[in-house]
């Protein structure tokens, strides 16, 4: 994990699905969990959600949320 992974949980959007356009960070817990669960994506959106599922799990979104511009 680095700043700029951070930085991106708190700026990038969902590109696809039930919520599309949706900043990762503001993901339903659920939603994550679910990714999280049954696989991630390939890429760089699969390795930003296996660490959003982290943050989450652990109640840390209020350090990621404070990045949001």
């Amino acid at each position: 994990m680095n700043e700029n992974q951070l930085v991106l949980l708190a700026t990038m959007k969902m590109p696809f699905g039930k919520y599309k356009d949706v900043l990762l960070i503001d993901l339903p817990e659920p939603y994550v969990v679910w990714y999280y669960s049954n696989g991630l994506p390939d890429g760089k959106l699969g390795e930003l959600l296996g660490l959003l599922y982290e943050i989450k799990v652990n109640g840390l979104e209020d350090l990621v949320r404070k990045l949001k511009k």
